[in-house]
């Protein structure tokens, strides 16, 4: 057997970069490069080794180990899954600022490879600095605690341990079901030690995505139901997106005259003006999507886990007769809500269930009203849009506009294919109900985990992966604070983003989340939180001093003229503009549940307990 000698770092770069994956009719590396923030734990091991590979497996430095992976993890949404990036970081702090990251990639079904920096196997120079130690277990680091948050979690303690971790690593990165965050632990005199490995560990391997196929037993039960509906409806979720399904479901619907509702993630699977797209559902949801769901009698739900803004916390489908399908490649979403399960691949579910139901089509009286609904949501929704204050005329000069104006704005100044990257706060909500997209994977909202601070550098990720696109970062002054040290390394790697930044002087969703369970506000809005003066943060000033070409616009023209200027800048923008914290679109939505105190000394807290109460009493756990 021929071998090479390489140390555990030099053989872990190399087998990365021998993965390929096939895209568009071409081979290219499944790892479209390495994320990395270098500390003692990894520049010397690991570090040299991507040095030694750079010009095939290309190293970018980040500013943030939680932004750098949020990055790897929106490069990797936009590929769909086809494609991935690595992390690296050295021990202790750099590493557990991953762990945020790594349960975004968990709850988003998304695959991210994490390699941080661990402590010496040896334990000869124990404890070293950043060394967290367990009184109780010697076994124990920082790195422990990606456990809960990885679908696949190893130590490399042994130099020759990579030649079992390592395939298994990459089975679960491109498992269409169990595909998710993995972590390696890489202590770091292991990443030092050499090794004689295999050369046929570092052949070129090309990887396929499984499509499983339904079980027959699950798709006659599954076309039974469907084939008795009066008022079916579809629920898009991101699976079908990364079962590159959107023209099977666009097909599927078509056939039969099947109505699509969309998730946040499933968003942007069908175009937004199809007569049968019904837009978004849940809490966010449009008025037609959830007059609908409330009547629908069998709801086929295609790669969406349905969390409780998809249904209302289980409260939206009221139809007593109501059945529900889930479609999905993993059996653990696949069963839940007490639904009719079908295992499989989204679009091969989706074809193979249309061709088990050649004459079915929905009522033509269902269809009329889906078409109502639709008509009746695009005028809400376009008077919501508008730049036009309650008279029919311009804002008031005094008047701030809301999200949504700004997102309409935003909306009619983006090219049609552009891709809109979103997150946390109030602009989820309003995007979900009134972002237009066109081609699909135009709408890139991390809304699974909700992490704020994700959006810039989710864009850098979601720009390496479709350069080809334009990039819209839309993001409030409460996330922006958290993390926006990214706009730096955007400007570092000329990437042109357009981010534009709200400023409503707070948390200005949870605020209004407060007031409507009752409460006062309370630490949320700047000006309601413990202050001896409010900060007057400049943000197209801060966004300047990171490398962006920035500009303060005070009006929504002013918004769309800036939006069209400056087309040919290379590298990061941002536009900021102050906006209301306490309007939201009321049209559309549905109630979501959350707690509220059954005792209070407000009256407010109590009539908003009295409503839970009864709210909650819709609530369907079991059928």
């Amino acid at each position: 057997m021929s071998t090479l000698r390489l140390t555990m770092a030099q053989a872990l770069v190399r087998y990365l970069a021998a993965q390929k994956i096939e895209t568009n009719g071409q081979e290219v590396p499944f790892f479209g490069g390495v994320w990395a923030i270098f500390g003692h734990g990894n520049v010397a091991g690991l570090g040299e080794a991507l040095y030694g590979v750079q010009d095939h497996l290309p190293t970018y430095r980040a500013h943030n180990e939680q932004a750098m992976a949020h990055s790897a993890i929106a490069y990797a949404k936009a590929s769909n899954r086809r494609r991935a990036m690595a992390c690296t970081t050295s021990i202790g702090p750099g590493a557990t600022n991953m762990v945020t990251a790594a349960a975004v990639a968990h709850v988003n079904r998304l695959p991210l490879l994490l390699l941080p920096g661990d402590v010496f196997a040896n334990r000869r120079p124990d404890p070293v600095l950043q060394q967290i130690e367990s009184f109780q277990d010697a076994t124990v680091s920082a790195n422990d605690c990606f456990r809960p948050v990885s679908r696949f979690w190893d130590r490399i303690t042994r130099p020759e341990q990579i030649l079992t971790a390592l395939p298994r690593a990459m089975a679960v990165l491109t498992d269409p079901a169990d595909c998710g965050p993995v972590t390696l632990a890489l202590c770091q005199d292991v990443q030092a030690e050499a090794y004689d490995y295999p050369e046929s560990f570092f052949a070129e391997t090309l990887r396929h995505f499984r499509r499983p196929r339904p079980d027959q037993q699950e798709l006659t039960r599954a076309a039974a139901l469907l084939a008795e509906a009066e008022k079916p409806m579809i629920v898009a979720g991101g699976g079908v997106h990364y079962s590159l399904a959107s023209d099977s479901l666009r097909g599927f619907a078509e056939r039969h005259g099947i109505p699509v509702t969309e998730t946040q993630a499933g968003k942007s699977a069908l175009a937004w003006d199809h007569p049968l797209n019904l837009g978004s559902l849940g809490v966010t949801g449009t008025s037609a999507a959830n007059e609908c769901a409330e009547e629908a009698d069998v709801i086929l739900a295609v790669g969406t886990r349905l969390q409780d803004f998809t249904t209302g916390s289980r409260a939206l489908f009221k139809n007593p007769a109501r059945r529900l399908i889930q479609l999905n490649t993993a059996s653990f979403d696949a069963a839940k809500h007490q639904a009719e399960p079908l295992v499989a691949d989204a679009r091969e579910g989706l074809d193979t269930l249309s061709a088990q139901l050649p004459q079915y089509r929905s009522p033509s009286d269902w269809l009329d009203a889906v078409s109502a609904r639709i008509g009746a949501w695009n005028q809400a929704a376009e008077a919501a849009r508008a730049n036009e204050g309650a008279g029919n005329g311009r804002l008031p000069s005094d008047a701030l506009p809301s999200d949504a104006q700004v997102i309409g704005a935003v909306n009619r100044s983006a090219d049609a294919d552009a891709i809109v990257v979103c997150a946390a706060g109030g602009l989820p909500g309003e995007l979900h109900k009134l972002w237009r997209s066109s081609a699909p994977g135009g709408y890139h909202l991390e809304y699974g985990y909700s992490c704020m601070g994700y959006e810039i550098a989710g864009g850098i990720g979601v720009k390496l992966a479709r350069p080809d696109r334009e990039v819209i970062v839309m993001v409030g002054d409460g996330s922006y604070l958290m993390m926006n040290s990214e706009i730096a390394t955007a400007a570092m790697l000329g990437l042109r983003l357009t981010i534009v930044v709200l400023d409503n002087r707070g948390f200005g969703c949870i605020n209004r989340l407060q007031r409507g369970t009752g409460g006062e506000s309370f630490n949320n809005l700047l000006q309601h939180a413990r202050h001896e003066k409010l900060p007057e943060i400049d943000f197209r000033a801060h966004a300047a001093s990171l490398g962006a070409q920035a500009v303060k616009v005070d009006s929504i023209d002013a918004l769309e003229a800036a939006l069209q200027m400056h087309q040919d800048i290379e590298g990061p923008r941002a536009i900021v503009i102050d906006t209301d914290p306490m309007i939201t679109t009321e049209a559309g939505g549905t109630w979501w549940d959350v707690a509220v105190p059954e005792v209070s000394e407000r009256g407010p807290v109590r009539e908003a307990h009295a409503a839970y109460t009864a709210a909650r009493a819709r609530q369907r756990l079991a059928d």
